[in-house]
C-alpha cells in the first residue's frame, strides 16, 4: 500500500478532486467528488450520493484513479486503488458525520479506495512517475 505524504493530504483538503472508473465494457465514467478525502494513511474515502454510472463499475469490479490538481502552481497527484463500499460500520459513520459537519445529505453509501499507486502529476520530468 502506498501513503499519503503531508503535501497530498493538503491539496486533497483544498483542491477539487476527480474520479475515474471503467464499465464492464471498457467505457471510461468520470466526475468530481467533493467529498473525497484521506480516511487514513494509504485510504480515501467518499460520501456516495448518487448512485449512479461510478457506483455501478465499482460493483462491477472498476479500480478507481483519482486526479487532484493545483492548477497555479502545476502540480499534481494521482492515486489509482481499489474501491470498497460500505453501508454501515466506521467508514459509513465517517461519511454521515462528514456530510452533517458540511452541510450534505447523508450517504447513501461509504466509498473506501485502497491507494495501490500513487502518481506525479507536476510539470517537468517527474510528470506521470510513480511516487
Amino acid at each position: 500500500m502506498k501513503k499519503l505524504t503531508a503535501s497530498m493530504i493538503a491539496m486533497l483538503a483544498k483542491q477539487l478532486p476527480i474520479q475515474a472508473t471503467t464499465s464492464k465494457g471498457g467505457i471510461p465514467d468520470i466526475g468530481p467528488k467533493r467529498s473525497l478525502r484521506k480516511y487514513d494513511e494509504s485510504t480515501l474515502i467518499y460520501n456516495e450520493n448518487t448512485c449512479g454510472q461510478t457506483l455501478q463499475n465499482i460493483i462491477d469490479g472498476s479500480k478507481m484513479a483519482v486526479a487532484i490538481i493545483n492548477r497555479e502552481r502545476l502540480d499534481g497527484y494521482r492515486f489509482v486503488g481499489s474501491p470498497e463500499i460500505f453501508c454501515e460500520g466506521e467508514p459509513y459513520i465517517d461519511s454521515l458525520e462528514f456530510a452533517k459537519r458540511n452541510g450534505m445529505a447523508p450517504p447513501k453509501f461509504a466509498i473506501l479506495i485502497h491507494l495501490e499507486n500513487i502518481y506525479s502529476l507536476s510539470s517537468g520530468n517527474t510528470a506521470g512517475k510513480e511516487l
